[in-house]
């Protein structure tokens, strides 16, 4: 395998055109803040583990990697130290004081800029080094660039030698130019950050030297300058309003004045990409079958297409981990500080050509358990002394094998009918349980649904009640079944609502429907148990009557004023009285200010922005929805929230029962029936028909040296080990960070069992079993070449949404760049190939790393902005917390397809490309997608023979950017574009909605949100320098 990875050419020191420079003062306070759990807060920092440097430095100092180019505004001199670096200890994440954070950002106005026609990405080859890059850089023009040089690499790098060290796997490496030192730290005066100095530039190889200095320009105070440094200069334009932090708390290459000289910047085809990394997956592993017979082998990626065949270790749908070889000993663990995590989506989808689960029962026995650890029969247990007692796999226990399940060994130890029992030759299967796992020892009911209705004046008005009960009449006959079943055993019952609750009587006996108030929303109780809950086709008329009546019978309500709480707690009541689990779907368009229970103010507050008290917007503002949404777990009832706002509605405390109760939230902001009812309508079918597990409680275990220690998902936890869901359904994932308790076992690998008891949709209680082996090292580079990079970016992303409801959003940001640094700093040092000094090294694994975790720092959730609104960024923190691998992927990534680039002949989808404006092309059309939202965008120049495809308008100025949905036409264009849409949607949970945006029209500026590579609006670096400055973290943890 080859040692040596490309090298990317200069200028890679400098800052994206309109990015400024770096300032100093960059990281957390200096006390060290690590993220992972693998910090022992006793340990000392002056006897430094093998292969650790031992930094004087605080990881946040900031080191210059390079220039600013002239005419970008420096960062204000105002950002300040928090005190003198403290080595001796080392707190857990996200613990520590948080830093002051008040200072504000100015930012430039939007201004479009023509792009070139889009360019093909280029193929990256392991052993291509494109070097000497640097173009000449002339005032105010761009320079006659020189001909990038192909070198290919040859020779065998050094050998390495100690203990933790074996031969480096295939890595990554991107150089500075040649002759650019990284120079050491600034230093500190009096508490206060210097600004950076100025590497030398040296003029090697054709490189042109250092630009001269403009001799009007005056030196900034408290700059070092020595030899070799060029002073940094401070008239680069007109001063931003404000002071400036560094990043990441309000992110380094923030907003600049787009004024003077523009060099040229470093070629974004010469850094790790994204699509590359993926269409070089799908080309290698895409289409094939995927057998999960080997432990610890690394599953193709989620973007890859390919057929899973369950040979003895969980398909990669249900786990995938952070990485599929665990380090040996906790003090690796610390050292690398790469998570060790798995995402469980215990109900994933799994395509029609992959076999269902098998589901085993054993009778009255029930499923055969180890008497010590209570780990199910598996793949992992041995069988000795004849085959009539076996070993468990996770804690060593020897149990006898109970008389029925007896079976003779084989001439190697395997049992003779191996091959024809799931649950000894399967990753993944079900057992049907017994009445020892059931409530009070009985058998389960059926599960119900209740739909919950907001009747107030404007969902009347706006014609959403009478939409959602013309809806339900054919939606209820696709109620989940089991497969052998003729028709759904779901339960339904039916309650409006506005400042008083209205229940139904349904009975199939009665000839009307009848409806009972309670309106003493104080202390609510269900006013009828027979005839509430009903199946739907022995009560069919008396339902159809019901919703039928149910718009006319308000429709003169002018009642504005609307409850909660008390709607949550009664359809719990409901299902409680019934002795059933269940689902609640409530239909809800404002803030709850009616007196009652949970009653909600508007408490949206720009001035907590960037401040200390921003994390109190997360956190809900009153105390009772947390013990609601405990009873409703309790009680098996999840709570499935559709919000209609048109205003703040405070999602931080209505979805927390959604989120605790393992529900799913939806919004529609502003909703017009026109625009918004297809999509509405797409998410209601899609929810109700999905596969979903009721009244569940899963548990991990794992074998001996290592556990289970912190879960992040849609769940509730009344203790350390129990995962409380009062549904799961097949799109929630849930997030589990493993930790050493002792030295693992390079033979026996790292096993983990996961189990979910659940009640089926026929009121079955049964188990599944995922089971899933895991490869130990003590070799550092066996853990770095078996990550997995998107599973990586589903646990930062978890664990950082979690952290903000306790830490200042600055203070996560930090750790988020911190950890990225760490991770490959210790990969550089311990498994690298030696090279220079201004060479970023990255494993092969995590070469994309940097862009999604700049993706991650970015995103609207981790940044305070007055122009993004607060229920926005609770609600994706809210959707983040639950959602898989996949998902996770895209909604950080989004894919940018090429639609002018459709094949009309074949099936295929182009290509996508890079998330960069430059990727743009005027002549062009490009759909972008991120899992919530979809972008048409247009060119100005775009083929009127697409544009009449399409729209059947004759140009671009005819085209309308109101519209949210093509019309359907009877042409190669329309049809091909409408398959991919199709293809798209038909793999995410939520329906997306579709926005036309024309390049160059005032909605272009939400489009430019999504282009993650480039500099974002608001404020957050573009992938090139957020490159940049954690190679400049590296180096310091190096040095």
């Amino acid at each position: 395998m080859s040692q040596q990875g490309y090298v990317a050419a200069p200028p890679y020191s400098q800052s994206q055109t309109g990015i400024g420079g770096f300032s100093s003062g960059f990281g957390p306070p200096n006390s060290s803040l690590h993220y992972g759990h693998y910090v022992d807060p006793n340990s000392s920092c002056s006897a430094p583990q093998p292969g650790v440097p031992k930094s004087t430095v605080p990881f946040g100092s900031s080191a210059s990697v390079g220039p600013p180019r002239p005419g970008t505004q420096q960062f204000s001199q105002t950002s300040s130290q928090n005190g003198p670096s403290t080595s001796g200890q080392q707190p857990h994440r996200f613990q520590g004081p948080p830093p002051p954070c008040n200072s504000r950002l100015s930012y430039p106005p939007y201004s479009h800029r023509s792009q070139p026609a889009y360019p093909n990405t280029t193929s990256t080859s392991s052993t291509t080094q494109l070097a000497n890059q640097l173009d000449s850089m002339q005032i105010n023009s761009y320079g006659p660039g020189t001909t990038p040089s192909l070198l290919t690499s040859s020779g065998h790098p050094a050998s390495f030698q100690g203990p933790q060290l074996s031969p480096p796997p295939a890595q990554q490496q991107v150089a500075l130019p040649p002759g650019l030192q990284v120079p050491p730290p600034a230093n500190n005066f009096n508490g206060l950050c210097a600004q950076p100095s100025l590497p030398p530039i040296a003029r090697q190889d054709g490189i042109p030297g250092p630009v001269s200095p403009n001799p009007n320009l005056q030196q900034l105070s408290a700059q070092p300058s020595g030899p070799g440094y060029h002073p940094q200069q401070s008239n680069y334009g007109p001063q931003m309003a404000g002071s400036q932090l560094s990043y990441p708390g309000a992110f380094y290459g923030g907003p600049a004045q787009l004024l003077g000289p523009q060099p040229k910047k470093l070629d974004p085809d010469s850094i790790p990409s994204p699509i590359q990394v993926i269409e070089n997956d799908k080309s290698s592993r895409g289409g094939q079958m995927y057998a999960t017979n080997t432990r610890g082998q690394v599953p193709p990626l989620v973007t890859t297409d390919c057929i899973i065949h369950d040979q003895g270790h969980a398909s990669p749908r249900y786990i995938r981990c952070t990485t599929y070889c665990f380090p040996s000993s906790s003090d690796m663990a610390k050292q690398a500080r790469i998570p060790l995590a798995a995402v469980i989506q215990p109900f994933a989808v799994i395509p029609p050509n992959e076999t269902p689960l098998y589901v085993v029962s054993h009778g009255e026995t029930g499923p055969i358990r180890c008497n010590r650890c209570k780990a199910y029969m598996c793949p992992f247990m041995q069988f000795i002394e004849g085959g009539r007692r076996y070993q468990c796999g996770f804690c060593n226990c020897v149990n006898d094998v109970p008389p029925f399940f007896f079976q003779h060994l084989d001439h190697i130890g395997q049992r003779v009918d191996h091959c024809e029992r799931p649950e000894l030759s399967l990753g993944s299967y079900e057992y049907v349980a017994t009445l020892d796992y059931c409530r009070n020892n009985k058998p389960p009911k059926p599960p119900a649904y209740i739909f919950m209705i907001d009747v107030s004046y404007r969902n009347i008005k706006s014609g959403l009640v009478k939409l959602i009960c013309d809806e339900l009449k054919t939606l209820l006959d696709k109620l989940p079944r089991e497969e052998q079943e003729e028709s759904s055993a779901i339960q339904v019952g039916f309650v409006t609502y506005n400042k008083v609750l209205h229940f139904f009587n349904v009975k199939s006996s009665l000839a009307q429907p009848q409806m009972m108030v309670v309106s003493d929303v104080g202390e609510v109780f269900v006013p009828l148990l027979d005839g509430f809950l009903v199946n739907f086709q022995e009560s069919r008329s008396v339902v159809i009557n019901l919703l039928d009546q149910i718009p006319e019978m308000f429709a003169d309500a002018n009642e504005s004023e609307t409850i909660f709480a008390p709607v949550i707690q009664a359809g719990m009541e409901a299902l409680k009285a019934a002795e059933c689990a269940g689902k609640l779907f409530i239909f809800h368009s404002s803030l709850p200010t009616a007196e009652a229970p949970g009653k909600l103010r508007n408490r949206d507050n720009k001035k907590l922005l960037n401040t200390d008290k921003e994390k109190t917007l997360f956190q809900p503002q009153v105390n009772s929805y947390e013990p609601l949404a405990r009873d409703c777990v309790a009680n098996g009832c999840c709570v499935n929230l559709f919000l209609f706002p048109n205003q703040y509605v405070d999602i931080a405390s209505m979805g927390l029962v959604t989120l605790y109760t393992g529900g799913t939230l939806y919004k529609y902001n502003n909703f017009q029936l026109d625009a918004d009812s297809p999509r509405f309508l797409s998410d209601l079918r899609k929810d109700i028909e999905k596969k979903t597990g009721f009244d569940a409680i899963m548990r991990v275990r794992t074998s001996t040296g290592f556990r289970a220690t912190d879960f992040f998902g849609a769940i509730y936890m009344n203790n350390t080990t129990d995962v409380e869901m009062a549904a799961v359904d097949c799109d929630k994932a849930v997030t589990v960070e493993f930790k050493h308790d002792d030295k693992l076992n390079e033979d026996s690998g790292a096993l983990i069992q996961c189990a979910v008891l659940y009640t089926s949709v026929s009121g079955q209680r049964r188990l599944r079993i995922h089971n899933i082996g895991l490869n130990c090292s003590s070799q550092l580079a066996d853990v770095y070449k078996s990550c997995e990079t998107d599973a990586l970016i589903n646990f930062f992303a978890k664990s950082a949404f979690k952290a903000i409801l306790s830490q200042p959003l600055k203070m996560v940001r930090e750790m988020l760049v911190n950890h990225t640094a760490h991770m490959l700093a210790c990969y550089r040092k311990n498994c690298a190939s030696p090279s220079a000094v201004s060479q970023l090294v990255l494993p092969d694994a995590m070469k994309v790393l940097p862009v999604y975790m700049n993706c991650l720092s970015k995103s609207c959730v981790l940044v305070g902005r007055p122009e993004i609104p607060t229920d926005e960024r609770a609600y994706h923190r809210q959707l983040v917390i639950s959602m898989g691998v996949a998902d996770t992927q895209l909604f950080f990534y989004p894919q940018l397809l090429p639609v002018h680039s459709l094949d009309l002949k074949s099936d295929a989808i182009p290509a996508a490309v890079r998330c960069s404006e430059e990727r743009l092309s005027e002549g062009g059309a490009f759909l972008l997608a991120n899992g919530l939202i979809m972008f048409l965008w247009l060119g100005v120049n775009v083929p009127p023979e697409l544009i009449q495809g399409l729209f059947n308008v004759p140009s671009f100025a005819h085209i309308s950017a109101e519209a949210t949905s093509l019309p359907d036409l009877d042409n190669p264009y329309s049809k091909k574009f409408k398959s991919v849409l199709k293809h798209i949607q038909s793999q995410k949970p939520y329906t997306m909605k579709l926005m036309i945006v024309k390049q160059r029209e005032q909605p272009e500026m939400l489009f430019r949100q999504f282009l993650v590579e480039d500099k974002s609006i608001y404020g957050g670096a573009s992938y090139v320098d957020f490159l940049c400055f954690v190679h400049k973290e590296i180096c310091q943890l190096l040095t």
